[in-house]
């Protein structure tokens, strides 16, 4: 009897192996699993900070962009006016530039 229990007892023992192998591997893989899982969770909330910073962001730059058209008169009715006149000063001061460094031509230059 002895040598007939000697082959399952040798089945039973590549099978309890067998066993501990596949718990093993399953043990591995849950824990690459869990650090997928715990990354694609860090990325989500990286990516969501990311998209509230552009959001804040954006908020900002046209909240500035409308005040700084509002300082140069650019909104409402009167901004095209304002900056019509605005060019006119500038291209004056531009003319009387022009003929302050023009004045050589015209007068003669004193210098020799």
């Amino acid at each position: 009897m002895s040598s007939s229990q000697s082959p399952e007892t040798t089945y039973e023992t590549q099978n309890d192996q067998r066993l501990d192998e596949l718990h093993s591997k399953i043990r591995t893989l849950r824990g690459v699993t869990t650090d997928i899982y715990d990354d694609a969770e860090r990325q989500n909330l990286t990516l969501d900070d990311t998209g509230n910073t552009f959001s804040s962001f954006s908020a900002q730059l046209s909240h500035s962009s409308r005040r700084a058209a509002q300082a140069f008169g650019l909104s409402g009715a009167g901004g095209a006016r304002q900056t019509r006149i605005i060019m006119y000063v500038v291209g004056g001061l531009f003319a009387l530039w022009l003929l302050w460094r023009m004045q050589g031509f015209w007068w003669g230059s004193s210098e020799v």
